[in-house]
Protein backbone atom coordinates (compact mmCIF):
# COMPACT_ATOMS: atom_id res chain seq x y z
CA UNK A 1 0.00 0.00 0.00
CA UNK A 2 2.63 2.47 0.65
CA UNK A 3 4.60 1.27 -2.44
CA UNK A 4 1.21 2.27 -4.22
CA UNK A 5 0.85 5.38 -2.63
CA UNK A 6 4.84 6.54 -3.30
CA UNK A 7 3.67 5.96 -6.62
CA UNK A 8 0.25 8.35 -6.87
CA UNK A 9 2.46 10.89 -5.15
CA UNK A 10 5.04 10.73 -7.70
CA UNK A 11 2.77 11.64 -10.31
CA UNK A 12 1.58 14.33 -8.11
CA UNK A 13 4.85 16.17 -7.76
CA UNK A 14 5.43 15.54 -11.37
CA UNK A 15 1.76 16.98 -12.69
CA UNK A 16 2.05 19.54 -9.90
CA UNK A 17 -1.75 19.21 -9.05
CA UNK A 18 -2.70 21.28 -6.61
CA UNK A 19 -6.02 21.05 -4.06
CA UNK A 20 -8.61 19.87 -4.00
CA UNK A 21 -7.42 17.58 -7.11
CA UNK A 22 -5.42 14.63 -6.20
CA UNK A 23 -3.97 11.86 -8.38
CA UNK A 24 -6.51 8.55 -7.21
CA UNK A 25 -5.08 5.71 -9.13
CA UNK A 26 -3.28 5.44 -12.59
CA UNK A 27 -3.60 2.18 -14.77
CA UNK A 28 0.06 1.04 -17.26
CA UNK A 29 -1.53 -0.21 -20.87
CA UNK A 30 1.74 -2.18 -21.43
CA UNK A 31 0.06 -3.43 -24.44
CA UNK A 32 -0.47 -0.44 -26.39
CA UNK A 33 2.00 1.56 -24.40
CA UNK A 34 -0.52 3.81 -22.64
CA UNK A 35 -0.35 5.32 -19.35
CA UNK A 36 -3.45 6.82 -17.77
CA UNK A 37 -3.54 8.80 -14.64
CA UNK A 38 -7.12 9.28 -12.35
CA UNK A 39 -7.29 12.91 -11.10
CA UNK A 40 -10.21 13.13 -8.10
CA UNK A 41 -11.21 15.53 -5.89
CA UNK A 42 -12.87 14.94 -2.15
CA UNK A 43 -16.50 15.19 -1.16
CA UNK A 44 -17.53 18.26 -0.09
CA UNK A 45 -14.51 20.06 -2.22
CA UNK A 46 -15.27 23.69 -3.47
CA UNK A 47 -14.12 25.56 -6.57
CA UNK A 48 -14.30 29.06 -7.82
CA UNK A 49 -16.72 30.06 -10.65
CA UNK A 50 -15.70 29.97 -13.86
CA UNK A 51 -18.28 32.75 -14.64
CA UNK A 52 -17.83 35.37 -11.98
CA UNK A 53 -14.16 34.18 -9.68
CA UNK A 54 -16.00 34.09 -6.72
CA UNK A 55 -14.11 31.66 -4.61
CA UNK A 56 -15.55 28.31 -3.02
CA UNK A 57 -18.38 27.79 -4.81
CA UNK A 58 -19.76 24.23 -3.95
CA UNK A 59 -20.46 21.40 -6.68
CA UNK A 60 -23.61 21.27 -8.39
CA UNK A 61 -23.01 18.01 -10.06
CA UNK A 62 -20.72 16.20 -12.70
CA UNK A 63 -20.96 17.26 -15.86
CA UNK A 64 -18.53 14.58 -17.22
CA UNK A 65 -18.06 11.37 -16.24
CA UNK A 66 -14.72 11.09 -17.81
CA UNK A 67 -13.15 13.84 -19.09
CA UNK A 68 -9.86 12.91 -21.02
CA UNK A 69 -6.53 15.14 -21.50
CA UNK A 70 -3.41 14.00 -23.32
CA UNK A 71 -0.17 15.38 -21.37
CA UNK A 72 3.68 14.70 -21.86
CA UNK A 73 4.63 11.48 -22.33
CA UNK A 74 5.76 9.60 -18.96
CA UNK A 75 9.17 7.74 -20.39
CA UNK A 76 7.90 6.39 -23.43
CA UNK A 77 4.09 5.93 -22.53
CA UNK A 78 1.52 8.24 -24.21
CA UNK A 79 -0.30 9.72 -20.78
CA UNK A 80 -3.59 10.43 -20.69
CA UNK A 81 -5.34 12.52 -18.03
CA UNK A 82 -8.62 11.56 -16.28
CA UNK A 83 -11.19 13.33 -14.30
CA UNK A 84 -15.00 13.50 -13.56
CA UNK A 85 -15.72 16.92 -14.46
CA UNK A 86 -17.69 19.19 -11.74
CA UNK A 87 -20.24 22.14 -12.06
CA UNK A 88 -21.19 24.35 -9.74
CA UNK A 89 -24.09 26.61 -8.93
CA UNK A 90 -22.64 30.22 -7.62
CA UNK A 91 -24.12 31.33 -4.84
CA UNK A 92 -23.01 34.93 -5.78
CA UNK A 93 -23.73 35.16 -9.94
CA UNK A 94 -26.23 32.32 -9.83
CA UNK A 95 -24.35 30.57 -12.60
CA UNK A 96 -24.23 27.28 -13.03
CA UNK A 97 -20.80 26.85 -14.64
CA UNK A 98 -18.32 23.80 -15.82
CA UNK A 99 -15.05 23.97 -13.61
CA UNK A 100 -11.74 25.76 -15.17
CA UNK A 101 -9.50 22.99 -14.57
CA UNK A 102 -5.61 24.57 -13.62
CA UNK A 103 -3.99 22.07 -16.32
CA UNK A 104 -6.02 23.00 -19.53
CA UNK A 105 -8.00 25.67 -21.34
CA UNK A 106 -11.76 25.45 -21.24
CA UNK A 107 -13.14 22.79 -24.26
CA UNK A 108 -9.86 21.55 -24.71
CA UNK A 109 -8.42 17.83 -24.49
CA UNK A 110 -4.53 18.90 -24.32
CA UNK A 111 -2.81 20.00 -20.93
CA UNK A 112 -1.03 23.46 -21.14
CA UNK A 113 2.99 21.42 -20.78
CA UNK A 114 1.63 19.22 -24.02
CA UNK A 115 0.60 22.42 -26.07
CA UNK A 116 3.59 24.03 -24.83
CA UNK A 117 6.09 21.50 -25.90
CA UNK A 118 4.19 20.64 -29.80
CA UNK A 119 4.29 24.44 -30.14
CA UNK A 120 8.11 24.50 -29.64
CA UNK A 121 8.32 21.70 -31.54
CA UNK A 122 6.33 23.41 -34.65
CA UNK A 123 8.24 26.38 -34.61
CA UNK A 124 11.19 23.78 -35.51
CA UNK A 125 10.04 20.78 -37.83
CA UNK A 126 7.28 20.72 -40.29
CA UNK A 127 4.29 19.50 -38.67
CA UNK A 128 4.24 16.41 -40.49
CA UNK A 129 7.42 15.35 -38.26
CA UNK A 130 6.22 16.64 -34.96
CA UNK A 131 2.54 14.96 -35.50
CA UNK A 132 5.29 11.66 -36.06
CA UNK A 133 6.91 12.67 -32.67
CA UNK A 134 4.29 12.85 -30.45
CA UNK A 135 1.79 10.57 -32.19
CA UNK A 136 -1.05 12.64 -32.51
CA UNK A 137 -2.87 13.36 -36.00
CA UNK A 138 -1.44 16.64 -37.78
CA UNK A 139 -4.91 18.08 -38.19
CA UNK A 140 -5.19 18.08 -34.18
CA UNK A 141 -1.78 19.60 -33.97
CA UNK A 142 -2.99 22.08 -36.42
CA UNK A 143 -6.05 23.18 -34.19
CA UNK A 144 -3.74 23.99 -31.43
CA UNK A 145 -1.16 26.08 -34.01
CA UNK A 146 -4.12 27.81 -35.29
CA UNK A 147 -5.78 28.72 -31.74
CA UNK A 148 -2.38 30.10 -30.42
CA UNK A 149 -1.78 31.87 -33.71
CA UNK A 150 -5.17 33.28 -33.45
CA UNK A 151 -4.88 34.44 -30.10
CA UNK A 152 -1.29 36.10 -30.80
CA UNK A 153 -3.15 37.80 -33.91
CA UNK A 154 -5.88 39.35 -31.45
CA UNK A 155 -3.29 41.31 -29.49
CA UNK A 156 -2.06 43.24 -32.25
CA UNK A 157 -2.17 46.68 -32.08
CA UNK A 158 -3.96 48.32 -35.31
CA UNK A 159 -4.80 51.92 -33.85
CA UNK A 160 -1.65 53.59 -35.85
CA UNK A 161 -1.88 51.61 -38.82
CA UNK A 162 -2.09 54.49 -41.84
CA UNK A 163 0.77 53.16 -44.64
CA UNK A 164 0.45 49.78 -45.95
CA UNK A 165 1.89 47.42 -48.63
CA UNK A 166 -0.41 45.20 -50.94
CA UNK A 167 1.67 41.76 -52.31
CA UNK A 168 0.28 38.29 -52.92
CA UNK A 169 2.42 34.91 -52.31
CA UNK A 170 1.72 32.17 -53.84
CA UNK A 171 0.45 29.04 -51.66
CA UNK A 172 0.79 26.47 -53.97
CA UNK A 173 2.86 25.50 -57.69
CA UNK A 174 -0.26 26.74 -59.79
CA UNK A 175 -2.28 29.71 -58.93
CA UNK A 176 -3.46 29.45 -55.63
CA UNK A 177 -2.05 32.73 -53.87
CA UNK A 178 -2.93 34.38 -51.06
CA UNK A 179 -2.59 38.48 -50.34
CA UNK A 180 -0.55 39.73 -47.40
CA UNK A 181 -1.32 43.24 -45.76
CA UNK A 182 1.90 44.44 -43.87
CA UNK A 183 2.14 47.56 -42.12
CA UNK A 184 4.96 49.48 -43.94
CA UNK A 185 6.19 51.45 -40.51
CA UNK A 186 6.22 48.21 -38.49
CA UNK A 187 6.76 45.62 -41.15
CA UNK A 188 3.98 43.42 -39.56
CA UNK A 189 1.61 40.97 -41.33
CA UNK A 190 -1.84 42.44 -40.23
CA UNK A 191 -3.80 40.38 -42.57
CA UNK A 192 -3.86 37.47 -45.04
CA UNK A 193 -6.77 35.96 -46.98
CA UNK A 194 -7.20 33.69 -50.06
CA UNK A 195 -6.90 35.05 -53.19
CA UNK A 196 -5.69 38.29 -55.28
CA UNK A 197 -8.73 39.80 -57.10
CA UNK A 198 -10.31 43.01 -55.97
CA UNK A 199 -12.46 41.49 -53.14
CA UNK A 200 -9.65 40.89 -50.59
CA UNK A 201 -9.39 44.74 -50.17
CA UNK A 202 -13.36 44.45 -48.89
CA UNK A 203 -12.16 41.59 -46.92
CA UNK A 204 -9.15 43.74 -45.13
CA UNK A 205 -11.02 46.81 -44.62
CA UNK A 206 -13.73 44.37 -42.60
CA UNK A 207 -11.15 43.22 -40.59
CA UNK A 208 -10.03 47.03 -39.76
CA UNK A 209 -13.78 47.94 -38.91
CA UNK A 210 -13.84 44.90 -36.74
CA UNK A 211 -11.06 45.89 -34.60
CA UNK A 212 -12.91 49.55 -34.41
CA UNK A 213 -10.54 50.53 -36.98
CA UNK A 214 -11.91 53.11 -39.72
CA UNK A 215 -10.74 52.61 -43.15
CA UNK A 216 -10.64 56.20 -43.69
CA UNK A 217 -7.38 55.92 -41.34
CA UNK A 218 -5.52 54.41 -44.09
CA UNK A 219 -3.35 57.34 -46.33
CA UNK A 220 -1.30 55.45 -48.24
CA UNK A 221 -0.97 52.33 -49.98
CA UNK A 222 2.03 50.80 -51.94
CA UNK A 223 1.38 48.16 -54.24
CA UNK A 224 2.05 46.49 -57.74
CA UNK A 225 0.08 47.75 -60.82
CA UNK A 226 -2.69 44.91 -60.72
CA UNK A 227 -6.01 46.26 -61.58
CA UNK A 228 -7.65 43.97 -59.19
CA UNK A 229 -5.39 45.76 -56.29
CA UNK A 230 -6.06 49.55 -58.03
CA UNK A 231 -9.70 49.06 -58.09
CA UNK A 232 -9.87 47.12 -54.31
CA UNK A 233 -7.97 50.34 -53.43
CA UNK A 234 -10.36 53.51 -54.88
CA UNK A 235 -13.25 51.34 -53.42
CA UNK A 236 -12.53 50.45 -50.38
CA UNK A 237 -10.03 53.00 -48.87
CA UNK A 238 -10.99 56.54 -51.01
CA UNK A 239 -8.58 58.62 -48.70
CA UNK A 240 -5.55 56.53 -49.50
CA UNK A 241 -3.38 57.56 -52.04
CA UNK A 242 -1.13 54.89 -54.03
CA UNK A 243 2.27 54.20 -54.42
CA UNK A 244 3.43 52.11 -57.19
CA UNK A 245 5.87 49.40 -56.16
CA UNK A 246 9.16 50.29 -57.74
CA UNK A 247 10.98 47.19 -57.54
CA UNK A 248 7.69 46.18 -59.67
CA UNK A 249 8.13 49.09 -62.01
CA UNK A 250 12.06 47.53 -62.79
CA UNK A 251 10.39 44.42 -63.14
CA UNK A 252 8.23 45.30 -66.33
CA UNK A 253 11.58 46.81 -67.50
CA UNK A 254 13.47 43.66 -67.23
CA UNK A 255 10.78 41.47 -68.39
CA UNK A 256 10.57 43.86 -71.79
CA UNK A 257 14.54 43.60 -71.73
CA UNK A 258 14.48 40.23 -71.79
CA UNK A 259 11.62 39.81 -74.33
CA UNK A 260 13.56 41.80 -76.46
CA UNK A 261 16.60 39.45 -76.01
CA UNK A 262 14.98 36.23 -76.14
CA UNK A 263 13.25 38.24 -80.11
CA UNK A 264 16.95 38.97 -81.18
CA UNK A 265 18.72 35.82 -80.19
CA UNK A 266 17.44 33.98 -83.11
CA UNK A 267 19.61 35.77 -85.41
CA UNK A 268 22.57 36.91 -82.81
CA UNK A 269 24.26 33.72 -81.32
CA UNK A 270 26.24 35.74 -78.77
CA UNK A 271 22.88 37.02 -77.06
CA UNK A 272 22.46 33.07 -76.13
CA UNK A 273 22.78 32.06 -72.57
CA UNK A 274 23.51 35.78 -71.70
CA UNK A 275 19.92 36.64 -69.94
CA UNK A 276 21.36 37.12 -66.53
CA UNK A 277 23.64 39.75 -67.88
CA UNK A 278 21.03 41.95 -69.13
CA UNK A 279 18.93 41.49 -65.89
CA UNK A 280 21.31 41.82 -62.92
CA UNK A 281 23.23 44.41 -61.23
CA UNK A 282 26.49 45.23 -62.96
CA UNK A 283 27.76 44.67 -59.38
CA UNK A 284 26.08 41.64 -59.00
CA UNK A 285 28.10 39.99 -62.23
CA UNK A 286 31.06 37.34 -62.12
CA UNK A 287 33.80 38.26 -63.84
CA UNK A 288 33.20 36.07 -66.90
CA UNK A 289 29.26 37.79 -67.20
CA UNK A 290 30.90 41.32 -66.81
CA UNK A 291 33.45 40.40 -69.17
CA UNK A 292 30.67 39.48 -72.02
CA UNK A 293 28.51 42.71 -71.11
CA UNK A 294 31.48 45.08 -71.70
CA UNK A 295 31.67 42.88 -75.45
CA UNK A 296 27.98 43.78 -76.37
CA UNK A 297 26.75 46.68 -74.24
CA UNK A 298 28.14 49.35 -76.63
CA UNK A 299 27.05 47.70 -80.09
CA UNK A 300 24.19 48.19 -82.28
CA UNK A 301 22.09 45.11 -81.00
CA UNK A 302 18.49 45.76 -79.95
CA UNK A 303 18.86 44.16 -76.86
CA UNK A 304 21.80 46.63 -75.78
CA UNK A 305 19.37 49.62 -76.96
CA UNK A 306 17.00 48.05 -74.53
CA UNK A 307 19.60 47.91 -71.79
CA UNK A 308 20.14 51.10 -71.80
CA UNK A 309 17.42 52.20 -71.42
CA UNK A 310 16.26 49.82 -68.37
CA UNK A 311 19.64 51.54 -66.91
CA UNK A 312 17.90 55.25 -67.22
CA UNK A 313 15.08 54.30 -65.22
CA UNK A 314 17.16 52.92 -62.72
CA UNK A 315 18.77 56.41 -62.36
CA UNK A 316 15.57 58.18 -62.17
CA UNK A 317 15.31 56.65 -58.55
CA UNK A 318 18.21 58.87 -57.72
CA UNK A 319 16.99 61.92 -58.79
CA UNK A 320 15.62 64.51 -56.58
CA UNK A 321 11.91 65.05 -56.63
CA UNK A 322 11.83 68.40 -57.96
CA UNK A 323 13.18 66.28 -60.94
CA UNK A 324 11.29 63.73 -61.05
CA UNK A 325 8.32 64.35 -63.08
CA UNK A 326 10.92 66.14 -66.11
CA UNK A 327 13.10 63.02 -65.96
CA UNK A 328 10.34 60.64 -66.51
CA UNK A 329 9.15 62.15 -69.27
CA UNK A 330 12.52 62.23 -71.12
CA UNK A 331 12.94 59.03 -70.13
CA UNK A 332 9.18 57.90 -71.54
CA UNK A 333 9.71 59.96 -74.61
CA UNK A 334 13.43 58.12 -75.30
CA UNK A 335 11.51 54.47 -74.93
CA UNK A 336 8.26 55.32 -77.41
CA UNK A 337 10.97 56.58 -79.66
CA UNK A 338 12.80 53.02 -79.60
CA UNK A 339 11.44 51.34 -82.07
CA UNK A 340 11.50 48.44 -79.54
CA UNK A 341 7.70 47.10 -79.26
CA UNK A 342 8.26 45.38 -75.45
CA UNK A 343 9.72 48.87 -74.27
CA UNK A 344 6.99 50.72 -76.18
CA UNK A 345 4.58 48.52 -74.18
CA UNK A 346 6.00 48.64 -71.13
CA UNK A 347 6.30 52.62 -71.30
CA UNK A 348 2.65 53.12 -72.04
CA UNK A 349 1.97 51.82 -69.29
CA UNK A 350 3.64 53.25 -66.91
CA UNK A 351 3.06 56.66 -68.15
CA UNK A 352 -0.81 55.55 -67.39
CA UNK A 353 0.46 55.25 -63.90
CA UNK A 354 2.59 58.02 -64.06
CA UNK A 355 1.41 59.33 -60.30
CA UNK A 356 1.66 56.29 -58.53
CA UNK A 357 4.90 55.82 -59.59
CA UNK A 358 6.40 59.87 -58.92
CA UNK A 359 4.46 59.71 -55.57
CA UNK A 360 7.38 56.98 -54.32
CA UNK A 361 9.46 60.94 -54.05
CA UNK A 362 7.21 61.42 -51.26
CA UNK A 363 6.62 57.91 -49.25
CA UNK A 364 9.62 56.25 -50.18
CA UNK A 365 7.33 53.28 -49.27
CA UNK A 366 7.82 49.84 -51.25
CA UNK A 367 7.30 46.44 -51.16
CA UNK A 368 10.87 45.04 -50.86
CA UNK A 369 9.74 44.34 -47.05
CA UNK A 370 7.28 42.13 -48.76
CA UNK A 371 9.80 40.58 -50.54
CA UNK A 372 11.99 39.83 -47.12
CA UNK A 373 8.69 38.13 -45.73
CA UNK A 374 7.88 36.06 -48.80
CA UNK A 375 11.25 34.42 -48.77
CA UNK A 376 11.00 33.67 -45.49
CA UNK A 377 7.38 32.12 -46.09
CA UNK A 378 8.24 30.21 -48.70
CA UNK A 379 11.25 28.73 -47.25
CA UNK A 380 8.99 27.94 -44.15
CA UNK A 381 6.91 26.24 -47.03
CA UNK A 382 9.74 24.02 -48.47
CA UNK A 383 11.22 22.47 -45.93
CA UNK A 384 7.25 21.77 -44.18
CA UNK A 385 6.79 20.30 -48.35
CA UNK A 386 3.73 22.35 -48.25
CA UNK A 387 0.97 22.89 -45.81
CA UNK A 388 -2.43 21.10 -46.73
CA UNK A 389 -4.72 23.65 -46.58
CA UNK A 390 -4.48 27.51 -47.16
CA UNK A 391 -6.08 27.97 -43.54
CA UNK A 392 -2.82 26.42 -42.22
CA UNK A 393 -0.45 28.55 -44.75
CA UNK A 394 -2.00 31.49 -43.54
CA UNK A 395 -1.57 30.69 -39.52
CA UNK A 396 2.29 29.99 -41.09
CA UNK A 397 2.40 33.06 -42.35
CA UNK A 398 1.69 34.87 -39.24
CA UNK A 399 3.61 33.02 -37.31
CA UNK A 400 6.90 33.09 -38.88
CA UNK A 401 6.41 36.58 -40.70
CA UNK A 402 5.80 38.28 -37.14
CA UNK A 403 7.55 36.42 -35.37
CA UNK A 404 4.66 35.87 -32.98
CA UNK A 405 5.65 34.81 -29.39
CA UNK A 406 3.35 31.26 -29.36
CA UNK A 407 2.96 30.03 -26.75
CA UNK A 408 0.72 27.96 -24.49
CA UNK A 409 -0.06 29.54 -21.31
CA UNK A 410 -3.18 29.89 -18.74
Amino acid sequence: MKDFQKELNVFQEALHIEQPWYVSSHLLDREHEILHIYLDFPRGSKFMCSHCGAYHQPVHDIVDENRTWRHLDFWEYKTYLHARLPRTKCEQCGKTRTVQVEWSRPNNHFTWKFESYVLSLMKEMPVAAVAREVREHDTRLWRIFHYYVHRAMQELDLSTVRRIAIDETSVRRGHDYITLFVDVDTKKVLFATEGKDSSVLSQFKQHLEDKGIPASQIEECCCDMSPAFIKGIESTFPNAKITYDKFHVMKMVNEAVDTVRRAEQKEVDDLKKTRYIWLKNEQNLTAKQREQLIKLKDTNLKTARAYKIKLALQDFWTYPAILADLYFNDWYSWAIRSQLDPIKEVARSLKRHQDGILRWFQTKITNGLLEGINSLVQASKRKARGYRTTKNFISMVYATANKLDVVAQP
